[in-house]
């Protein structure tokens, strides 16, 4: 059975305190049991990164991006080779934010893809539509247009893993949610690209992450859908009580 993450994107938020104060308390409660294959991951800013990766022995910690360069004169940007000199695990790249904010293209998130696995980074690959794009009928054709873009060329191995998650935009921060069953939908089409790209073996293995407002009172309804496996979650992951809350939750739901 494929594992379950429960993964906290904190965006651009706390300060180097907090951060210490929430990998504490995180590191306790995934001592106090056994988690089986429910996996936590937490992203905070760069800067804190090193921090997290000191405290954190029993969960993932990954960069919210990641340049597309591997080294040079690019001001601000940090190197994937950097990410794994502090021992990252995991990095965030083509969030629909750094699409919405900053133009980021599939082809770009593409290179970024293949900076992390000449370092051993596993990729987590935001893919997504609009609420135009949704209420116009074209999610799977977008999904799919961006899978292709982040996945041109790119020949994974059998064992290789790469995280995808499924972000659909019109959800991240408006408190909107995609049903389960919508959301199962999407992710089943994943799968089935997967699958016709790189075989039934690999497809089944991949881990396919809801990324829209997911929380402690619907993460419960989105594990029980057989091609969800767990959550990229903004700001319900920025309270331990919530984050710890969704672990229990994924415990619960056959992570053990």
């Amino acid at each position: 059975m494929r594992n379950i993450f429960i993964a906290g994107n904190w965006k651009m938020n706390k300060d180097a305190s907090q951060t210490q104060q929430f990998c504490t308390q995180l590191e306790s409660h995934l001592q106090e049991r056994d988690f089986g294959r429910v996996k936590a991951i937490v992203a905070p800013v760069h800067p804190f990164l090193a921090a997290a990766e000191g405290i954190l022995r029993s969960a993932g910690v990954a960069a919210q991006d990641v340049s597309a360069h591997p080294q040079g004169a690019f001001t601000g940007e940090v190197s994937a080779s950097q990410l794994a000199s502090l021992g990252i695990s995991h990095c965030i790249i083509g969030h629909s934010e750094r699409r919405q904010y900053h133009g980021e293209s599939d082809e770009l998130v593409r290179e970024k893809l293949l900076r992390l696995r000449e370092n051993r980074i596993i990729p987590i690959v935001c893919i997504g539509e609009t609420l135009l794009q949704r209420e116009d009928g074209q999610t799977r054709e977008v999904v799919l247009a961006q899978l292709e873009g982040c996945f041109e060329g790119v020949e994974l191995a059998s064992g290789e893993e790469v995280l995808i998650a499924y972000e659909p935009v019109w959800a991240i921060g408006t408190g909107k949610t995609a049903t389960s069953a919508q959301a199962q939908e999407v992710h089943a089409e994943i799968r089935a690209w997967l699958k016709e790209r790189y075989g039934e073996e690999l497809a089944q293995k991949m881990h396919i992450l809801y990324g829209g407002s997911a929380k402690p009172e619907n993460i419960g309804e989105l594990l029980e859908q057989p091609d969800i496996d767990g959550g990229l979650i903004g700001g319900a992951s920025l309270q331990i009580e919530s984050f710890c809350a969704m672990l229990d939750i994924a415990l619960q739901n056959g992570g053990n």
